[in-house]
Protein backbone atom coordinates (compact mmCIF):
# COMPACT_ATOMS: atom_id res chain seq x y z
CA UNK A 1 0.00 0.00 0.00
CA UNK A 2 3.29 2.38 1.07
CA UNK A 3 4.26 2.01 -2.70
CA UNK A 4 0.86 2.87 -4.46
CA UNK A 5 0.57 5.88 -2.33
CA UNK A 6 4.09 7.18 -3.34
CA UNK A 7 3.10 6.93 -6.77
CA UNK A 8 0.04 9.72 -6.33
CA UNK A 9 0.89 11.46 -3.08
CA UNK A 10 2.90 14.77 -5.11
CA UNK A 11 6.03 15.26 -4.35
CA UNK A 12 7.26 18.14 -6.71
CA UNK A 13 4.14 19.46 -8.48
CA UNK A 14 1.13 19.24 -6.63
CA UNK A 15 -2.46 20.00 -6.98
CA UNK A 16 -3.33 24.03 -6.10
CA UNK A 17 -6.69 25.83 -5.66
CA UNK A 18 -4.61 27.82 -8.88
CA UNK A 19 -4.61 25.18 -11.17
CA UNK A 20 -8.22 23.43 -10.33
CA UNK A 21 -9.42 26.99 -11.10
CA UNK A 22 -7.36 27.42 -14.22
CA UNK A 23 -8.45 24.03 -15.50
CA UNK A 24 -11.75 24.69 -14.66
CA UNK A 25 -11.82 27.81 -16.83
CA UNK A 26 -10.54 26.40 -19.46
CA UNK A 27 -12.24 23.32 -19.75
CA UNK A 28 -15.31 25.55 -19.88
CA UNK A 29 -13.84 27.51 -22.55
CA UNK A 30 -12.73 24.85 -24.66
CA UNK A 31 -16.09 23.47 -24.72
CA UNK A 32 -17.59 26.95 -25.73
CA UNK A 33 -15.55 27.65 -28.60
CA UNK A 34 -16.11 24.06 -29.94
CA UNK A 35 -19.85 24.52 -29.65
CA UNK A 36 -19.43 28.10 -31.45
CA UNK A 37 -17.88 26.05 -34.37
CA UNK A 38 -20.98 23.89 -34.26
CA UNK A 39 -18.33 21.03 -33.80
CA UNK A 40 -20.71 17.16 -33.08
CA UNK A 41 -18.28 16.21 -30.17
CA UNK A 42 -17.10 19.42 -28.75
CA UNK A 43 -16.49 17.57 -25.73
CA UNK A 44 -13.24 16.64 -27.23
CA UNK A 45 -12.09 19.75 -26.78
CA UNK A 46 -12.69 20.26 -23.04
CA UNK A 47 -11.16 16.36 -22.50
CA UNK A 48 -8.02 17.43 -24.38
CA UNK A 49 -7.52 20.96 -22.37
CA UNK A 50 -8.01 18.52 -19.36
CA UNK A 51 -5.16 15.93 -20.93
CA UNK A 52 -2.91 18.85 -21.81
CA UNK A 53 -3.17 21.52 -19.08
CA UNK A 54 0.00 21.36 -16.49
CA UNK A 55 1.32 24.16 -14.09
CA UNK A 56 3.30 25.91 -16.68
CA UNK A 57 3.38 26.55 -20.42
CA UNK A 58 6.89 24.37 -20.31
CA UNK A 59 5.46 21.71 -18.70
CA UNK A 60 2.16 21.97 -21.33
CA UNK A 61 4.17 22.19 -24.94
CA UNK A 62 5.30 19.01 -24.96
CA UNK A 63 1.96 17.15 -24.60
CA UNK A 64 0.54 19.46 -26.35
CA UNK A 65 2.43 19.28 -29.48
CA UNK A 66 2.65 15.35 -29.21
CA UNK A 67 -1.06 15.66 -28.75
CA UNK A 68 -1.53 18.11 -32.06
CA UNK A 69 1.10 15.69 -33.97
CA UNK A 70 -0.59 12.43 -32.70
CA UNK A 71 -4.42 13.74 -33.44
CA UNK A 72 -3.02 14.97 -36.96
CA UNK A 73 -1.51 11.68 -38.33
CA UNK A 74 -4.41 9.55 -36.63
CA UNK A 75 -6.96 11.60 -38.36
CA UNK A 76 -5.65 11.32 -41.64
CA UNK A 77 -4.69 7.42 -41.31
CA UNK A 78 -8.05 6.56 -39.57
CA UNK A 79 -10.08 8.73 -42.43
CA UNK A 80 -7.86 6.82 -45.23
CA UNK A 81 -8.23 3.38 -43.73
CA UNK A 82 -11.83 4.42 -42.73
CA UNK A 83 -12.63 5.03 -46.44
CA UNK A 84 -11.68 1.97 -48.29
CA UNK A 85 -12.03 -0.63 -45.14
CA UNK A 86 -14.38 1.18 -42.78
CA UNK A 87 -15.37 -0.90 -39.95
CA UNK A 88 -12.06 -3.98 -40.31
CA UNK A 89 -10.29 -4.67 -37.21
CA UNK A 90 -7.50 -6.15 -39.27
CA UNK A 91 -6.85 -2.79 -40.99
CA UNK A 92 -7.39 -1.16 -37.75
CA UNK A 93 -4.48 -3.29 -36.30
CA UNK A 94 -2.40 -2.88 -39.25
CA UNK A 95 -3.30 0.77 -39.13
CA UNK A 96 -1.66 1.26 -35.59
CA UNK A 97 0.99 -1.00 -36.09
CA UNK A 98 2.06 1.06 -39.22
CA UNK A 99 1.60 4.51 -37.18
CA UNK A 100 4.07 2.69 -34.55
CA UNK A 101 6.67 2.03 -37.27
CA UNK A 102 6.85 5.37 -38.71
CA UNK A 103 6.49 6.86 -35.36
CA UNK A 104 10.07 4.67 -34.37
CA UNK A 105 11.69 5.19 -38.22
CA UNK A 106 11.19 9.08 -37.04
CA UNK A 107 11.83 9.12 -33.56
CA UNK A 108 8.49 10.20 -32.49
CA UNK A 109 7.85 10.02 -28.62
CA UNK A 110 5.69 7.73 -27.46
CA UNK A 111 2.77 10.44 -26.44
CA UNK A 112 2.34 11.04 -30.19
CA UNK A 113 2.45 7.59 -31.21
CA UNK A 114 -0.19 6.73 -28.07
CA UNK A 115 -2.37 9.75 -29.52
CA UNK A 116 -2.42 8.84 -32.88
CA UNK A 117 -3.65 5.73 -32.31
CA UNK A 118 -6.33 6.88 -29.99
CA UNK A 119 -7.12 8.84 -32.78
CA UNK A 120 -7.30 6.82 -35.11
CA UNK A 121 -9.52 3.76 -33.06
CA UNK A 122 -12.08 7.05 -32.38
CA UNK A 123 -11.78 7.98 -36.32
CA UNK A 124 -12.18 4.08 -37.19
CA UNK A 125 -13.84 2.18 -34.68
CA UNK A 126 -16.88 4.64 -33.22
CA UNK A 127 -19.94 4.56 -35.44
CA UNK A 128 -21.38 7.52 -36.94
CA UNK A 129 -23.28 8.51 -40.35
CA UNK A 130 -20.63 10.60 -41.69
CA UNK A 131 -17.63 10.05 -44.00
CA UNK A 132 -14.35 9.45 -42.45
CA UNK A 133 -12.95 12.26 -43.37
CA UNK A 134 -15.48 14.30 -41.61
CA UNK A 135 -15.16 12.61 -38.65
CA UNK A 136 -11.43 12.71 -38.71
CA UNK A 137 -11.60 16.31 -39.49
CA UNK A 138 -13.91 17.31 -36.85
CA UNK A 139 -11.69 15.14 -34.40
CA UNK A 140 -8.41 17.14 -35.25
CA UNK A 141 -10.31 20.83 -34.92
CA UNK A 142 -11.90 19.59 -31.58
CA UNK A 143 -8.45 18.77 -30.05
CA UNK A 144 -6.89 21.41 -31.95
CA UNK A 145 -9.32 23.92 -29.74
CA UNK A 146 -8.73 21.92 -26.59
CA UNK A 147 -5.11 22.63 -26.93
CA UNK A 148 -5.41 26.11 -27.96
CA UNK A 149 -7.40 26.91 -24.98
CA UNK A 150 -5.69 25.21 -22.88
CA UNK A 151 -2.51 26.74 -23.51
CA UNK A 152 -3.87 30.44 -24.08
CA UNK A 153 -5.16 30.05 -20.15
CA UNK A 154 -1.40 28.76 -19.28
CA UNK A 155 -0.27 31.18 -20.78
CA UNK A 156 -2.31 34.35 -19.95
CA UNK A 157 -3.15 33.02 -15.58
CA UNK A 158 0.25 31.94 -14.84
CA UNK A 159 0.12 29.85 -11.37
CA UNK A 160 2.35 31.76 -8.64
CA UNK A 161 5.11 29.67 -6.15
CA UNK A 162 2.54 29.41 -3.59
CA UNK A 163 -1.39 28.64 -3.94
CA UNK A 164 -3.97 30.57 -1.00
CA UNK A 165 -4.21 27.24 0.75
CA UNK A 166 -0.55 26.96 1.00
CA UNK A 167 -0.25 24.15 -1.97
CA UNK A 168 3.44 25.42 -4.04
CA UNK A 169 2.58 25.40 -7.76
CA UNK A 170 5.20 25.48 -10.09
CA UNK A 171 6.18 28.82 -12.38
Amino acid sequence: MDRVRTLIIAKENPSSTTHSARTAVAAVASLLVAHLFRLPEAYWAAITTLVTMQSTLGASLPISAQRFAGTAVGAAVGALVGTYFPGNVLFFGLAVFVIGLVCAALRIERGAFRYASTTLAIVLLVPRPNSQWVIAVHRFFEVSIGIAVGLAVITLWPERKSDPLGSKGNV
